[in-house]
């Protein structure tokens, strides 16, 4: 297997996003200003300093700000003013504006070997204006703060998979009783993070975390901010004729595999959104089909090659299928044009076997690790692909 691959046991905390666990502390040592974060897990990280006006920089990916509010910070000088983003190419970007020369002392990822949680420890001491001259880089602006190198290709790094808990908020998708497709979905999506996250080998970002309503568009921003090299879109849903049964995979197509595919597409899409950052909104149907296909070129056999994978694996796996377990439909959610996205249907709602798997926490693992291998073996064969390309 290729070098990541073969070593993902020892990267396993480098492969997914990192959260915020508690208040960061701020702080003078003397001359010297002190900054504590911590974190879930530690992340790679890089520092450096930028003139007009003085600041300090430090990249990370990536990091997931929520819960660190920086308007409710107390800064001791020289440290005036605290910003958080999103910078281009995954990475994460903290920014400390100063009221004096300094540089970085101390720049430390401390992890806990026994709960796996790390604290990042910054300290900055005060230098000559030469000095600091010195260490300066380039201005780089806000965010986007920087045009980042092309990533390293699938199979030496992480790969990112955003998962897509269908629905959610004001549209519980599909209902059963007190069951709701919406909450059903996000359970399944924190489960199967944590299993690609534990693998190593991937870097997971969910479209919604809590039940929270996340538009069509919204969803496939978040993939395309992401990097995604993967967008896996997570429902349940209930067929009126209850007769659909099994997991099944969906791939975008202007014509549905049939009528239930239609109904499908048509009640997840209440807006046709053409998504990939290609403003069509000027263009006629013909336009902007033909454009969309041209686009879609390079994707489509990566989509089909996802998933055979995915489908293999939930087969090797022991799990039921639909008896046409791969058809296609016209859902927004999959029209990212660069990005291999696929739908699957873990189960139907109106199916009993199925709503009894859904909630059946030991049948969810075996999902979840039946998909991560299916990625593993996608991952595998487009990075031998790629470097069979390069010769």
């Amino acid at each position: 297997m290729l070098a990541f691959l073969a070593g993902v046991a020892t990267a396993q905390d480098m492969g997914a996003i990192a959260r915020i666990t508690g208040p960061a502390e701020l702080r003078r040592e003397g001359g010297a200003l002190v900054v504590e974060l911590p974190l879930t897990q530690p992340v790679p990280h890089r520092v450096q300093l930028v003139d007009a006006p003085m600041r300090a920089m430090v990249d990370f990916r990536r990091i997931d700000w929520t819960g660190l509010d920086t308007a409710a910070l107390s800064l001791p000088a020289p440290l005036t003013a605290i910003r958080l983003g999103q910078a281009d190419g995954g990475w994460s970007r903290m920014v400390l504006e100063l009221a004096q020369p300094m540089d970085f002392a101390t720049v430390a990822m401390r992890t806990d070997p026994a709960s796996g949680a790390a604290r990042l420890v910054l300290r900055l001491v005060p230098v000559s204006a030469e000095a600091y001259a010195s260490r300066v880089q380039p201005p780089a602006g806000d965010a986007p703060y920087h045009a980042p190198s092309p990533p390293p290709p699938l199979g030496m790094r992480p790969s990112v998979v955003v998962l897509d808990p269908g629905h959610g908020g004001v549209d519980p998708g599909a209902v059963n009783g007190s069951l709701r497709e919406s909450d059903l979905m996000l359970t399944f999506a924190r489960e199967l993070a944590d299993t690609l996250r534990r693998s190593g080998a991937f870097e997971v970002v969910m479209t919604r975390e809590a039940d929270v309503f996340v538009s069509l568009e919204g969803r496939i921003r978040v993939a395309r901010q992401a990097g995604a090299d993967v967008f896996l879109s997570l429902h349940a849903d209930a067929l009126a004729d209850g007769g659909a049964s099994g997991a099944t995979l969906y791939t975008l197509a202007n014509q549905a595999s049939d009528a239930a595919a239609a109904a499908l597409a048509e009640r997840h899409d209440r807006a046709d959104l053409l998504g990939g950052g290609v403003d069509l909104s000027g263009a006629d149907d013909v336009v902007a089909g033909v454009l969309m296909d041209i686009a879609r070129t390079e994707t489509r056999p990566v989509t089909d090659r996802l998933t055979t994978a995915l489908l293999d694996a939930i087969v090797a796996e022991g799990l039921a299928t639909h008896r046409r377990a791969r058809q296609e439909g016209a859902f927004s959610v999959l029209k990212a044009p660069d990005i291999p996205s696929v739908l699957l249907e873990v189960g139907f709602m109106s199916s009993a076997h199925d709503l009894a798997n859904l909630q059946d926490p030991a049948w969810r693992a075996r999902m979840a690790e039946a998909l991560m291998n299916g990625l593993l073996a996608w991952v595998e064969e487009e990075a031998q692909r790629a470097a069979l390309r390069r010769r």
